[in-house]
């Protein structure tokens, strides 16, 4: 009967006369969440397994439920973090590998990470995460930390870390981010290591941002900082951003900003509430009878810990961003403005290594592919299982995992999303492996000396031990 009803409000929700297809798609979305709570999955006397566990324990499962939802509840209220998230204290458990803080402006900490080789790679690598999540994503438990997996290989390491901002922060553009961010690290690694260029990685919405200020780079021959760029589960065309679009069209752009507009940011809770919409079965519902039908706590692991440690995003950035980018497209016309010049992906001439996820919810794969039909020079494409974040923190040795990789050179002809999954190489195992034999490939061949950190003689001092400050704000 369930499925009967799924299925009746599919087709009352689909091609409907009259109704334009973003409007069809929230209407067919808030039915299906509705949906959801009449789940019997959901749902305490039709769910065989609560009920088979409540019948085993005398009820105390149920007993037991009640205790950690007064709890979360509390929890909640009184504005901390969920149970378990002790367990993982950034410093100490997560965002551990050695390195110092060797930059810092009211936007950012520049993290150098120590080498763990006396010899490294000459090319530099510097990772741009979006300011949406914290940095440490990439730098989570040891066994699963990108950045220390980047320093075994011999690479030198740097990672922004975005403050989070406050009330006070609520005029910041999206360019200011370029230009204390992007721009203000690819200044002090120059500094610390004078006349080397710089493999760039953006994660999202770092991603994106390091897409603009790499066009906007491109317009100047004799700017030949980056080596290459390598983008993760990052947009460039927003023409189909997938199920978060939902949440973005004019009038809700308008609503948001005027909550925003209060309280001078959006809200780190606001945000997460979206994400959790997105994957309600997995994030909502299926905790929701773990923990308080079954009466189970589901053991936190160091990735949900740091996705509870979410930030906050300025009022007039983050409305910025939706309007240029989600809503105008802008990137992908070649319209977006950088100093009266337009960032043209186009002009991006160094090679790319850019990634997606079969199962990303914020940035699907297919729109990711888009970077083919937006530039022009060699391109490694890798689509990889796993989701928006677990697709990415993907280390070697991790069961299951799996890739398809194909390379487009430079001038060569654009294929379909389609076509190109079918075409394009399967490998077992992570794509770790392959990033780090392109990064190689794409490296001067003789390796040099292990620098040391920071440069004092050009006023760049070690000012902390990672993971530094900013990451510790609330």
């Amino acid at each position: 009967a369930f499925l009967l009803q799924q299925q009746w409000w599919h087709n009352a929700t689909h091609e409907v006369p009259g109704v334009n297809p973003h409007h069809e798609e929230i209407v067919s979305f808030t039915a299906r969440q509705i949906l959801d709570v009449f789940s019997p999955s959901n749902l305490p006397f039709t769910n065989p397994e609560v009920i088979a566990r409540t019948l085993e324990t005398g009820g105390t499962n149920l007993l037991a439920g009640m205790r950690n939802w007064s709890e979360d509840v509390l929890r909640m209220a009184t504005g901390q973090p969920p149970v378990g998230t002790e367990d993982f204290t950034v410093g100490k458990d997560v965002a551990v590998t050695p390195g110092k803080v060797v930059y810092r402006n009211h936007l950012i900490e520049l993290i150098q990470y120590a080498p763990a080789t006396r010899t490294v790679l000459a090319e530099p690598i510097l990772i741009v995460p979006a300011w949406i999540m914290k940095y440490y994503i990439l730098d989570l438990s040891p066994q699963n930390s990108l950045i220390r997996h980047l320093v075994a290989q011999g690479h030198t390491v740097f990672c922004i870390s975005w403050r989070n901002p406050q009330a006070e922060d609520r005029d910041l553009t999206l360019d200011d981010y370029r230009r204390m961010g992007v721009m203000a690290a690819l200044e002090a690694i120059k500094a610390i290591l004078p006349q080397r260029r710089v493999h760039a990685v953006g994660y999202c919405l770092g991603g994106t941002l390091l897409s603009i200020a790499a066009a906007d780079m491109a317009h100047d021959d004799d700017d030949d900082r980056l080596a290459s760029l390598t983008l993760l589960a990052a947009q460039t065309d927003f023409s189909e951003p997938g199920e978060l679009a939902l949440f973005i069209d004019h009038s809700q752009v308008n609503l948001l900003e005027s909550m925003m507009w209060n309280r001078g940011y959006l809200s780190a809770d606001q945000m997460a509430g979206a994400f959790q919409l997105l994957r309600s079965n997995d994030l909502i519902w299926s905790r929701m009878v773990h923990d308080y039908l079954m009466g189970e706590r589901r053991p936190m692991i160091d990735l949900m810990a740091w996705n509870a440690d979410s930030t906050r995003m300025p009022y007039r950035m983050h409305a910025e961003y939706l309007k240029r980018l989600y809503l105008d497209n802008e990137l992908a016309a070649g319209r977006f403005m950088v100093e009266g010049r337009p960032a043209a992906i186009q002009n991006i001439r160094v090679p790319m290594f850019v990634v997606g996820t079969e199962r990303d919810h914020v940035a699907p794969w297919r729109s990711v592919f888009k970077i083919h039909y937006l530039s022009n020079t060699a391109l490694t494409f890798v689509l990889t299982s796993g989701g928006h974040n677990a697709g990415i923190v993907s280390e070697p040795g991790r069961p299951h995992r799996r890739y398809r990789i194909a390379l487009r050179e430079a001038g060569g002809r654009c294929r379909s999303a389609d076509t190109w999954a079918e075409t394009a190489e399967a490998r077992p195992g992570s794509w770790w492996e392959a990033w780090t034999e392109w990064l190689a490939a794409h490296s001067a061949a003789r390796r040099v000396a292990a620098p040391g950190m920071g440069a004092p003689a050009k006023g760049y001092v070690p000012l902390a031990e990672a993971p530094g400050t900013y990451v510790l704000q609330r």
